[in-house]
């Protein structure tokens, strides 16, 4: 059970939440995520989720690998928010989390209570849309809150016109 939302209370706006990842299709839901959050007067949050790795063998790697991941998940997330800095005038909240994917995304959407959305983009790929996106269908990955799923064909204008 997820807490109730705040972003319909008085000092509160609602928040976009968009996974930044590597693939494609991460900035079509950057893109669309942000430009909700701009035309509704609300905000957007940038979530990139480190894999967990089990590096407990190899005592002395563990903390130079999780130390490189962070540096990768930091400039990854910093490419997304220049992105929508310098199309769409806004600033993004940038978390970087790690462990199991919908496990973080739902961990975040408990803190903060302003998230009311969760964005994600479908990829085109032959093997389907994206682990995220599949996992909707299944209980693998029920989210506490609605999903808006962007196709990745879609262009920045036919984004914006939708948002």
């Amino acid at each position: 059970m997820v807490s109730t939302r705040l972003s319909r209370l008085e000092g509160h706006r609602r928040k976009f939440l968009a996974i930044v990842d590597e693939t494609p299709e991460c900035q079509r839901a950057t893109h669309y995520a942000a430009a909700r959050a701009k035309n509704s007067n609300g905000g957007v949050v940038l979530l990139y989720i480190i894999p967990a790795g089990d590096f407990r063998e190899w005592l002395g790697v563990e903390e130079i690998m999780r130390a490189e991941a962070r540096e990768e998940a930091e400039a990854v997330v910093a490419k997304a928010a220049q992105s929508i800095r310098e199309t769409l005038g806004i600033e993004p909240e940038i978390v970087i989390r790690e462990g199991i994917a919908s496990e973080q995304i739902n961990a975040q959407i408990e803190d903060d209570r302003d998230i009311a959305i969760l964005v994600l983009a479908a990829g085109s790929a032959k093997e389907g849309p994206g682990p995220l996106v599949s996992s909707i269908g299944g209980r693998g990955a029920a989210f506490p809150i609605p999903v808006t799923v962007i196709p990745e064909n879609l262009s920045d204008e036919e984004i914006d016109a939708l948002s």
